[in-house]
């Protein structure tokens, strides 16, 4: 009898450690399980170095993520972003590819806009701004392409 006892707590004891770990993975993860929010899409000529998982801020506040990159047929890439679901962006809003710190990560830096209309689940976000390509523009300088 106590022997079972015993084994029921280290049981219980095994669980709950568990039970820790996959809340610590997910929440330190950044993993969205239940998939809150809404999606919107932005398409921008150039989005070097940006990648899936990449967050998505407002004013310097994290609101969402980059849940996918696709290239289209017409050499565009299609971000889609998924956004926290009381975030309001308007129609005019701008989606701009940001370099976080001096390693380089990037982000994109959204601008909600002012405007009477809202952009829905599933909208377009029309105004976006492309990352600078460094290496171009110093190549263009060092053969007097400028």
């Amino acid at each position: 009898m106590r022997r079972g006892n015993l084994e029921i707590a280290v049981g219980g004891f095994v669980l709950l450690g568990l039970v820790c770990l996959a809340y610590l993975a997910i929440h330190l993860g950044k993993m969205e399980v239940w998939g809150g929010g809404y999606r919107v899409v932005a398409n921008f000529d150039n989005v070097s170095g940006l990648g899936q998982g990449a967050p998505v801020e407002v004013a310097g506040v994290q609101v969402g993520r980059v849940e996918a990159i696709r290239l289209t047929p017409g050499d565009r890439a299609v971000v889609t972003l998924r956004l926290e679901p009381g975030l309001q962006l308007h129609d005019d809003a701008i989606a701009s590819v940001r370099t976080k710190g001096i390693i380089g990560d990037k982000f994109i830096q959204l601008s909600p806009g002012n405007s009477e209309k809202l952009i829905s689940a599933g909208g377009t976000i029309h105004d976006t701004e492309s990352t600078i390509d460094l290496e171009g523009l110093i190549s263009s300088f060092i053969h007097g392409k400028v």
